[in-house]
């Protein structure tokens, strides 16, 4: 498990370098990303770049931070945060080859959170080796 500190702010975290420490020479197989939260999602982009600003921006002109959910306790918005995990799922799975994630060259692996009431976050990585 990775321990990720999001903070008072809407975040894409990139996550990429965690993964590739946990698949490691551990061959050919699958990476299993999950982050056990109702308000947060995995996303695989490219980051550095603005598109991961571009992804925060997209969300609050999908997801805005008002009085409109139906979902009201904490921050103003914070049903937006519930909804999340419908467009990012919370979960990814990557293909790792003789311990390196598979990723494309531009590609990133991202923890995304629009939920500014939980500054800390959990994201569990598993391995599932492939067969010869």
């Amino acid at each position: 498990m990775v321990q990720i500190r999001t903070g008072d702010r809407e975040v894409v975290h990139d996550l990429t370098g965690d993964c590739r420490r946990f698949v490691r020479d551990k061959g050919d197989g699958l990476l299993h990303v999950f982050v056990p939260h109702a308000t947060a999602g995995i996303a695989v982009l490219e980051t550095g770049a603005g598109s991961d600003e571009d992804l925060l921006a997209a969300l609050r002109d999908l997801l805005p931070a008002d009085d409109r959910w139906r979902h009201r306790h904490g921050s103003p918005g914070h049903g937006r945060s519930h909804v999340l995990p419908a467009l990012v799922p919370p979960y990814a799975t990557l293909p790792v080859l003789g311990g390196e994630l598979a990723l494309g060259t531009w590609q990133s692996v991202t923890l995304v959170d629009l939920n500014v009431d939980n500054p800390v976050r959990d994201v569990r990585l598993s391995f599932l080796r492939g067969g010869r």
